[in-house]
């Protein structure tokens, strides 16, 4: 069974960055089968995705946070990261990591962590 999980601070100072870490089991992120995304919900609002990478290390992000947004990734643990710098209060949110598979659009996401929850206050 593939399992997402999202772990990082809970709260963020304005102008500082925000960093999280997905750690997927019973899953190869080196597969080409498969893409690893970032993606986050404000409250009251719908989801906004945020950024992809694939198998190889290639990223894309949205074009709203690309200046601010990168993704990285560490295969040897499994795991991806988001940063996310100079954020805002407007960057409070739940942030989630899911998994995507195929090449059809809108992309399908097998597989969902269960999200974290990040502040923006001072």
């Amino acid at each position: 069974q593939v399992q997402l999980q999202e772990s990082g601070p809970g709260l963020v100072k304005p102008s500082q960055t925000l960093s999280l870490t997905c750690t997927v089991s019973g899953g190869s992120m080196t597969s080409s089968a498969y893409r690893w995304n970032w993606i986050r919900q404000p409250p009251g609002k719908g989801l906004e995705w945020m950024g992809v990478i694939d198998n190889d290390g290639n990223t894309y992000y949205s074009p709203s946070l690309k200046s601010r947004t990168s993704i990285s990734r560490d295969t040897s643990k499994n795991q991806f990261s988001l940063q996310l710098n100079s954020v805002t209060p407007e960057d409070t949110a739940v942030y989630y990591c899911a998994r995507e598979v195929g090449n059809d659009r809108p992309p399908p996401y097998d597989y969902w962590g269960q999200g974290a929850r990040v502040t923006v206050s001072s």
